[in-house]
């Protein structure tokens, strides 16, 4: 039977936490610059919903009453 390469799973570990850092890091500078809006929402995403609002209201303007 092979015997568990605890270094190798070390390592892993510790590159997804190096990975997890640099990712926060990124994201934090990005709203630093004013690239995203601070209270974190996408403003594409608002569109959507938006949309999403109106989709039933016509939905129901077209349906037969049942």
């Amino acid at each position: 039977m092979a015997t568990p390469n605890y270094g190798f799973e070390k390592r892993q570990k510790e590159l997804a936490k190096k990975r997890k850092k640099e990712d926060k890091l990124k994201a934090k500078s990005d709203r630093k610059s004013g690239l995203l809006p601070e209270d974190g929402s996408d403003p594409d995403v608002a569109d959507d919903a938006d949309s999403a609002v109106a989709a039933p209201d016509a939905a129901d303007a077209q349906m037969p009453p049942v």
